[in-house]
């Protein structure tokens, strides 16, 4: 049994009442805002520019890498070789992510925000979004669902305000979680070597995958699809802090040991993720503050159809996971990797392809506010529901005698 196992992650304070953190960032963010009005549009503009069009949020690149990197420093990759002893739990998680999960969440957040609930939400209302990397359109130009506006001397693209919102969905249907599935999986009594596997299969899998079906699927929704923007932000936010901790990883165990890896420098890593992650909700809430004052039931219309799309593939992948007869602690993490979302990438990418000020970074924020009390009641229904799978069998202890 390796240390994961012995010393499986624990659900600390900060991870435990994250959503009760979410909302006073909430709060601390829209008295920001109302405070100091320039300030989030101040940290938004600090950018780096290919071609005179801002690509890379640095405030934002900067609370990501410290998000990700912790992640990515605990995973160690030579685990994926031993998936291959596990071939059928691997691939149904695969399948579920990346071939069923993106275009359900764009199907169900259609319907919800695009039908259901557009009354509530407003077919007139509009919302400014950056014009996709490279595009150099003339005012009044209508491109997708859109049309070239100039505020403040600057070129945006106007879309309707439910479709903006549709984006942030997309962004989180094709980010499947790398970091809080760890706990999860833990707390459901799951396997943490199978759990671990995964994390570092979705990790290398979205360095090919989050920007060809993020893109494929925001041209679906007529939404601006920045194909190179895209691309660069799985390099700056995904590749940049796995190869880091890819690298850290190795010569930290080199030269100090992996009892002392695991015991001291991941310790302390912990809430640096959550602390970087709760400064970037603090900014994203600043700018957006005026919108949720004016119509606080916005963080509803987001929340439902993110909510059915988390039951929707928790579901799916539970209920084949039986039916593929895989022993439970395969079968919980498998459910709950396809459940959760990365929603770490998603906010970055929303706030860099459409900017902090958008719907589309709001409704990844949304992502937050719901995954923890949901997952949660996720992991009691897997816990109370143990006995519809067979039991892991192990492998016979060798005869010392033999």
């Amino acid at each position: 049994m390796n240390d994961l196992e012995t010393s499986p992650p624990r659900m600390h304070g900060f991870e435990r009442f994250l959503s009760v953190w979410v909302f006073l960032c909430m709060g601390a963010g829209i008295m920001l805002g109302r405070a100091v009005p320039g300030f989030a549009r101040s940290l938004d503009s600090m950018t780096l520019d290919v071609g005179g069009a801002p690509v890379v949020s640095i405030p934002i690149a900067v609370c990501l890498f410290f998000m990700m990197y912790p992640i990515m420093v605990k995973i160690d990759f030579a685990e994926v070789v031993a998936a291959g002893r596990s071939a059928r739990p691997v691939l149904l998680t695969l399948f579920v992510n990346w071939c069923v999960k993106p275009f359900t969440m764009l199907a169900i957040s259609s319907f919800f925000l695009g039908t259901l609930f557009l009354h509530f939400i407003g077919a007139e209302a509009t919302d400014l979004v950056k014009l996709p990397f490279g595009l150099d359109l003339a005012e009044g130009a209508v491109y997708g669902a859109g049309r070239v506006v100039v505020q403040d001397g600057v070129k945006l693209l106007e879309i309707p305000l439910w479709r903006s919102y549709l984006a942030g969905c997309i962004l989180l249907g094709v980010a499947p979680c790398t970091a809080m599935v760890l706990v999860w999986g833990h707390l459901a009594r799951g396997s943490a070597g199978h759990t671990l596997v995964m994390v570092a299969v979705n990790s290398l899998a979205m360095l090919v995958l989050y920007g060809v079906l993020g893109g494929f699927l925001l041209g679906v929704g007529r939404l601006p699809i920045p194909w190179q923007a895209l691309l660069l932000s799985i390099g700056v936010y995904v590749a940049l802090p796995l190869v880091a901790g890819y690298a850290s990883r190795k010569l930290i165990i080199a030269t100090r040991g992996e009892q002392w890896f695991r015991e001291k420098f991941l310790h302390v890593l912990t809430p640096i993720t959550i602390s970087a992650l709760l400064v970037t909700l603090v900014l994203l809430f600043s700018f957006k503050g005026d919108v949720i004052l004016a119509n606080p039931l916005t963080i509803v219309w987001i929340a439902v159809p993110l909510v059915v799309q988390t039951v929707l593939i928790f579901g799916l992948a539970y209920g084949l996971a039986r039916l593929l007869r895989l022993p439970y602690a395969d079968a919980a993490p498998t459910a709950m990797i396809g459940a959760s979302n990365h929603f770490e990438v998603a906010i970055a990418t929303a706030v860099m392809l459409f900017g902090l000020s958008s719907g589309a970074a709001l409704a990844t924020v949304v992502g937050v506010l719901i995954e923890v009390p949901l997952m949660l009641l996720l992991v009691r229904f897997c816990l109370k529901t143990q006995a519809w799978f067979p039991a892991r069998i192990e492998p016979p202890e060798a005869d010392p005698a033999a």
